[in-house]
């Protein structure tokens, strides 16, 4: 059975850095592509970043190029999203995801954001406030 736990979300200050993780099991991440949605407060989904089985390649948002780092631990199976820079417009719900069993990247870039994914975590809430 395939799960995604994150953890790490929490409140931090324009400026400050924080990094979530997400426990997988079930399956190896390494085969796979996985990657973060986020979900701002009244808005729609958004693909964040995402790393690809195949010499690791990552995509990342425009909004967050230059500032979050996303990673993979096999020993550990887990996926790290690294967020440094943050501004209060990162504050959302962030999720998890696997495009299973793709090894690419490009299910994460789909119209409508998330139709491709098959499995999400339950989301780390992270608000950026003064």
């Amino acid at each position: 059975q395939v799960q995604l736990v994150e953890s790490g979300g929490g409140l931090v200050q324009p400026g400050d850095s924080l990094r979530l993780s997400c426990a997988a099991s079930g399956f190896n991440l390494d085969y796979y592509a996985i990657g973060w949605f986020r979900q701002p407060p009244g808005k729609e989904r958004e693909p964040v970043a995402c790393i690809a089985s195949s010499h690791s390649r990552t995509y990342y948002a425009d909004s967050v190029k230059d500032r979050f780092t996303i990673t993979r631990d096999s020993a550990k199976n887990t996926t790290y999203l690294q967020m440094n820079k943050m501004r209060p417009d990162d504050t959302a719900v962030y999720f998890c995801a696997v495009d299973y069993p793709t090894p690419y990247c490009s299910g994460f870039l789909r119209k409508p954001p998330g139709s491709a994914i098959d499995y999400w975590g339950k989301g780390a809430l992270v608000t950026v406030s003064l």
